[in-house]
């Protein structure tokens, strides 16, 4: 329900009716007769009650309007006391004045179809009250002081929930016609409601104790006469005067009837009149109008001709740029489709499931595996895995030291650096059989190179590393891109390589979130494998290392259960590995994907256009060579040291490989989006020193621009201006 309501607008001719009434009854000569019906009024004007006391009207007729106060804000109910007929029928009105008992001239009172709730007490005031008419209201009770009313001859209640009345109805001696529901009344009965007015008076009167007496014992006064005058010898006479007085108002009615059409007739030939000068002075705005229109279009070809050479000359300025940036925005974009479908495929978490299950299968110890093991190998293999990352761990730290100091103390730091590396070679040379022998005896060495073994073969984590180098790759580029857009002062196209770098700065963001995340997975994996471990289990990491070690590729178990080599490599080739399970299930050899459609693929799950499109083009084109034999000995023959490592593919941003639609797998490799940008003098220094390459990613910004050195005293980024929130390290292989 709204909280303010709109007050409703008469309408103009609404309008023209009142000020036609307002006036005729200001005019010498009229009658006691003021009409103010049918003009939507809300309320009565406040001229009405002026026009009321100054020219005594005696008969107020205010029906069908909208009227929903009597008296209205900053008026006076005495203004309307020589009234005789007050007619409000056909309104909105929900309660009358509390002092509507100082009308004591009223006569005819006629309140019908409104919204009354009730009647106010000082009604019983009206001591000349002759008719009164509640018909079509919301009465449910009449008040006690109705029986006050000594002149009432006629009283119509009908239409409202009424179920009682008061007993001081029967103190009424003048009532002639009453009128009322009798099916709904409960006192008095129904049946005696039925019987007319007379049966209810004399029940009201018997319950009163009072002597019913007839109403024509009774004299009422005359209505238009005054009230001091004498007495009326016949009632007939009075009803005649009435019916006259009605008629000579309806012919009155009917005159100003004919007068409100002349007058409204030359109100429309006024209107006519206005009409025409009105369309004659559009006329006149019209041909200005024109003029001025076409002297604006000659300003405006004058102004495109300038605008088209100016266009022009910065297309030819812009034309290499824009291609670069079309080419980037399309590998973003496909970046980012590929990223929101990942989170999507539902296959992907169900592929991390399976490896968590073949994960925990892998690790189960037997007690054969326990005797076969080779544990002079592993640990030679967990041996050099522990030193291959001690090494890189040194040769960083000893790296970023030589940096620091490579202005005051290059050569000479080189040179001490090197005898230092030379040393450290020969004893690790030197302690090799002893860390070996150290490594059987210790469970803790053996569990950290499981850790470091586990995360190298674990396939996800991979597929994390890998995208976020070429992340790093990306951002270095469009970083590069920058600074030579910013060199060429091509400043109307920095917003967007601003949102894109922003995009992949994001995107690194959250490849960082998801490679601690699996980071965890993987040590909560230890952490079960060690509560599951028995006490008494002897080399239990070193067994699950050899596992590990020998465990074999997906491509390989493919190949053992015949499905035709041609098709491996080209899985392989398209990084789908993980579709190689339902082709070995469905038996799908060449000779079959030559009879099959899109439509047949996408039944198998393989949803990808790009791939469908790949693996029925190789079906055409390609001549099948057999199913591939895999033999028993070779498995034996190799060694732990020919276990293949996980693959980290980098794909070079000069000859990327595009495919319809890449799969989403943790083998995919995706292509770089940002095209190399032709070097430069100083385009991929430190913006800070000049000095060195550039060796850090601030983020969120995205932008490589610093080295490490001067990164570390910068609050902001030296770009962009944006506060640096992380920074992350890049080292080139």
């Amino acid at each position: 329900m709204p909280l303010f309501f709109r007050k409703k607008k008469p309408s103009d001719e609404a309008k023209k009716r009142l000020e036609y009434l307002l006036c005729r009854s200001k005019e010498v000569g009229a009658d006691d007769i003021f009409d103010i019906s049918s003009c939507e009024l809300s309320e009565i004007p406040s001229s009405v009650f002026s026009s009321c006391k100054h020219f005594q009207k005696k008969v107020l007729i205010v029906h069908s309007n909208e009227i929903k106060s009597l008296v209205p804000k900053g008026c006076d109910l005495m203004n309307l006391v020589t009234l005789k007929v007050l007619d409000l029928h056909e309104n909105s009105l929900s309660s009358l004045p509390d002092d509507i008992g100082r009308l004591t001239s009223l006569q005819i009172l006629n309140v019908e179809k409104n919204h009354l709730k009730m009647l106010p007490d000082s009604v019983g005031e009206l001591r000349f009250l002759q008719t009164l008419n509640l018909k079509g209201n919301d009465l449910s009770e009449l008040p006690s002081s109705v029986g006050s009313l000594s002149s009432l001859r006629t009283l119509d209640v009908s239409d409202n929930p009424i179920t009682q009345l008061p007993q001081t109805v029967g103190l009424i001696r003048t009532l002639e016609s009453f009128t009322l529901d009798a099916a709904k009344m409960i006192y008095p009965p129904d049946t005696v409601c039925r019987d007319g007015t007379e049966s209810i008076q004399r029940f009201l009167c018997s319950e009163l104790g009072e002597e019913y007496c007839p109403p024509s014992q009774y004299l009422l006064p005359v209505l238009e006469k005054d009230f001091v005058t004498d007495n009326i010898d016949c009632l007939d006479g009075q009803e005649e005067a009435w019916q006259t007085k009605f008629s000579d108002y309806e012919k009155r009615k009917d005159q100003k009837h004919l007068e409100k059409l002349t007058f409204e007739r030359e109100m429309q030939e006024k209107q006519w009149e206005h009409t025409q000068l009105l369309l004659l002075n559009n006329s006149l705005k019209e041909n200005i109008l024109n003029s001025v229109r076409q002297e604006q279009e000659k300003i405006e070809e004058g102004l495109t001709q300038q605008q088209k050479v100016q266009e022009a000359e910065r297309l030819l300025l812009l034309e290499k740029v824009r291609e670069a940036e079309e080419d980037i925005t399309s590998r973003i974009y496909n970046m980012l489709s590929d990223n929101n479908r990942q989170k999507k495929s539902a296959e992907f978490l169900q592929a991390l499931e399976e490896d968590r299950i073949r994960m925990e299968h892998l690790t189960a110890i037997t007690h054969e595996e326990a005797n076969s093991l080779r544990k002079r190998e592993v640990a030679a293999a967990m041996q050099k895995m522990l030193s291959d990352g001690c090494a890189m761990s040194l040769l960083q730290k000893e790296g970023d030291f030589r940096r620091q100091n490579l202005v005051s103390e290059a050569y000479r730091s080189m040179e001490t650096m090197d005898r230092k590396f030379d040393k450290m070679l020969s004893l690790q040379i030197l302690d090799k059989s002893k860390a070996i022998a150290q490594i059987l005896q210790e469970e803790e060495m053996q569990k950290v190179a499981f850790q470091a073994l586990q995360l190298q073969k674990d396939s996800v984590h991979g597929y994390i590393r890998n995208q976020i180098k070429l992340i790093e790759a990306e951002l270095m580029q469009l970083t590069k891109l920058e600074v030579k857009r910013r060199n060429l002062d091509a400043e109307n196209l920095q917003e967007v390589l601003v949102q894109q770098r922003e995009a992949l700065g994001d995107l690194l963001q959250q490849l960082l979130k998801q490679r601690a995340q699996r980071e965890q997975e993987l040590r909560q994996i230890l952490v079960e494998l060690e509560e599951k471990s028995e006490s008494s289990q002897q080399n239990y990491w070193m067994i699950q290392y050899q596992r590990l070690l020998n465990a074999k590729p997906i491509s390989l178990r493919m190949q053992e259960a015949g499905v035709e080599i041609e098709l491996v490599n080209l899985l392989c080739r398209l990084s789908v590995q993980h579709y190689l399970p339902t082709l070995a299930h469905h038996r799908i050899t060449a000779k079959t994907l030559r009879q099959m459609t899109p439509a047949d693929l996408k039944k198998l799950g393989i949803n990808e256009v790009g791939i469908q499109k790949a693996l029925l083009k190789w079906a055409q084109e390609v001549q099948p060579r057999g199913a591939c034999k895999v033999v028993e000995a070779e498995e034996e023959e190799a060694g732990p040291s020919s276990a293949p490592a996980a693959p980290s593919p980098v794909l070079s941003s000069r000859s990327p490989i595009n495919y319809h639609s890449p799969p989403l797998t943790p083998g995919t490799p995706v292509t770089p989006s940002a095209p190399s940008p032709v070097d430069g003098p100083g385009s991929s220094e430190c913006v800070v020193c000049m000095e060195t390459g550039s060796q850090v990613i601030f983020l969120p910004c995205g932008h490589v621009c610093s080295c490490q050195v001067c990164s570390d005293a910068l609050q902001n980024c030296p770009m962009c201006r944006a506060t640096i929130s992380q920074r992350i390290r890049l080292f080139h292989s």
